[in-house]
């Protein structure tokens, strides 16, 4: 026996591991992906201090006043040419404008920009990379085409950086891309990197090593994935008014240009100049904020500073992860035992290692992968238990395929939920008690085929039964033509009397629209008899022990409820005069007065039910 423990743990475990492993070699994707990005985003969360910006990387915004001002966007490029050599008369250490210009405009302005880009190197304009729709290798970037800035402009290649901004799986913009290669296979830098290398002093400047393939930071590699990708820093929220601690200080264009705002001011500054405004379809959804995009130019602001502070975060190696879930598999198949003391286990192990996660974090600036060890070790978890399971669910399963045959769904359910024998006798129980049958049913027997007999009762009985299951009854059985239900067991309802009146009233509303339907298929039309009365019966099993049990209700207040449904006309709902007391003021009833009733020595009053209360 214990052999063949051990031999069906060894087989779940080879499983378990060989699944999760197989899955993780794919790397993950869809809800597991969004699970892990979203624990990292949390761990990297910054507080105020922490995130404190660079005082000298500032923002000059294309916002909606500068629009307001200077008219409808793009402007004219001499307007740029003038900004830029304000800037760089002042001082400025370095200058980026997140602006396009891939085709020639108005030469005079044109040659007005190509002038200012000339006489200061230090003047940096973006490139735009379109990537083949379809990558030869997952993992990798290839690149279809690029727009450079116009010849008309003539920007040399070391003033020119690219600008692309590649959203995560998730549309969630977590990674900064240090370089592409062109169509000829030349690196050309992220425009962050240019701008970081004007802050970083001569021993830390990054760099391309083409021979080793990697970038650098100085003599430190840069830990990047298959695409030059790193993860990067928030250090500001979306569109954040700096104050002392917090955000990127920003002025708008038009303040700059016009003097509002003295060039002198951007003195030994990295200035990124950008768009500020919604209408300009350059913003992206960053960890900083979910709800609230990022302007491109704040983002490259963030990714100066990433790369100026050099805390670079990188993902465990692979062989790492597929260790990791072979332990968080086969610990907890070694340890596991039933019961209580293996839920300990489990939420002991899944804890411990959500704390490993995040001291290898804070040490090691390394992301362990998450979802698939847990994944693993819940397996585990559940393939310990497994045989346990499986025995309580063919228990149960085979009570409810043999009780279920007999008696309503909600039966089941109660019997399965106490954990008790299926065994002779009941309970004594308060409960409203219906008989329902059909009027004209014989007449209409003699006069349609046996076919159209069944599908016009199958109609009656559907309707019938979905009264009584929408208000909470239990259907006890079918009685030819005629339906016996009640209210109030075996789940306990304190307003059975008006659940099962209520029931009474949707059925004679439904045999309402079917009658008329009957009456244009086939030229005759039936009618319900309803009665109910409420009161004590013992509701239980009843029957052989061995053989058959029945779920059913007896006693004196099923017997009275019977005879009023035999006494009512046809779409008449009679109910007894005690039932009618619980009622209240709830439905409009008519008097009908008192009756003689088979196996009653005194008339027993009754009442007609003729709708709602008004």
């Amino acid at each position: 026996m214990a052999k063949r423990k051990w031999g069906r743990r060894a087989i779940l475990a080879l499983a378990i591991i060989g699944f999760w492993s197989f899955l993780s070699s794919l790397g993950t994707g869809g809800t597991l992906n969004v699970v892990e990005l979203e624990l990292k985003d949390l761990v990297r969360a910054k507080s105020d201090e922490e995130r404190r910006p660079f005082q000298e990387i500032q923002i000059i915004r294309i916002d909606d006043t500068s629009l307001e001002q200077l008219g409808q966007f793009p402007w004219d490029r001499s307007l740029h040419a003038q900004l830029l050599e304000m800037l760089a008369e002042a001082g400025a250490k370095a200058i980026f404008l997140d602006l396009v210009f891939a085709e020639p405009s108005d030469p005079a302005a044109d040659e007005a920009l190509r002038e200012v880009i000339a006489r200061y190197d230090n003047i940096i304009l973006p490139a735009v990379f379109n990537f083949k729709p379809v990558q030869q290798a997952a993992g990798e970037l290839e690149t279809e085409s690029v727009s450079y800035p116009t010849e008309a402009i003539g920007v040399p290649d070391e003033q020119t950086a690219h600008i692309n901004v590649m959203p995560d799986s998730d549309g969630t913009v977590r990674m900064l891309t240090l370089g592409v290669s062109d169509t000829d296979g030349t690196m050309v830098p992220a425009a962050s990197v240019r701008l970081a290398n004007y802050i970083l002093g001569d021993e830390l400047q990054i760099h391309y090593n083409a021979d080793a393939g990697s970038w650098y930071r100085g003599e430190e590699v840069i830990p990047t994935n298959g695409r030059s990708q790193v993860k990067i820093d928030f250090f500001s929220e979306p569109r954040e008014v700096m104050t002392a601690d917090t955000g990127y200080e920003s002025q708008a264009y038009f303040d700059v240009l016009t003097g509002n705002i003295p060039a002198e001011y951007y003195q030994d500054a990295v200035v990124l100049i950008g768009p500020w405004a919604a209408g300009m379809q350059d913003e992206y959804v960053t960890p900083a904020n979910p709800n609230l995009k990022m302007y491109g130019v704040e983002i490259h602001s963030n990714m100066v500073q990433s790369l100026a502070t050099g805390a670079f975060f990188i993902d465990a190696p692979e062989a790492l992860n597929y260790g990791l879930i072979a332990l968080l598999t086969l610990l907890p198949l070694m340890l596991f035992v039933s019961g209580r003391v293996s839920v300990i286990l489990y939420f002991s192990l899944t804890a411990g290692y959500l704390l490993a996660w995040i001291a290898v974090y804070m040490w090691y600036s390394t992301f362990l992968t998450v979802s698939y060890p847990l994944l693993a070790l819940t397996s585990a978890f559940i393939a310990s238990i497994v045989v346990q399971v499986i025995d309580e669910r063919k228990e149960r399963g085979r009570v409810t395929t043999i009780f279920g045959r007999f008696v309503p769904r909600s039966v089941v359910d109660e019997l399965l939920a106490s954990g008790e024998e299926v065994k002779l006798g009941g309970q004594r129980k308060d409960i409203t008690v219906m008989f329902v049958d059909i009027r004209g049913f014989t007449p209409m027997s003699e006069r349609l085929q046996p076919e159209e007999v069944i599908q016009v009762l199958n109609a009656y009985l559907d309707l019938c039964t979905k009264a009584v299951f929408r208000w909470n009854g239990t259907l006890d059985k079918f009685i030819g033509d005629g339906v016996m239900a009640f209210f109030g067991a075996p789940v306990d309802l304190p307003q059975h009397p008006e659940m099962a009146v209520r029931a009474a009233l949707e059925m004679k509303q439904q045999a309402d629209v079917l009658e008329q339907q009957c009456v244009e298929q086939f030229g005759i039309g039936v009618k319900f008899g309803v009665g109910l009365h409420c009161g004590p019966a013992v509701v239980g099993n009843i029957g052989s022990e061995g053989l058959r049990l029945d779920y059913t209700a007896i006693g004196d207040t099923v017997n009275l409820a019977a005879r009023l449904e035999s006494n009512a006309m046809p779409g008449q709902i009679l109910i007894s005069a005690p039932l009618q007391a619980r009622l209240g003021d709830a439905f409009a009833t008519e008097d009908i007065g008192e009756i003689k009733v088979k196996g009653k020595e005194m008339p027993v009053r009754v009442y007609a039910v003729t709708g709602a209360a008004q």
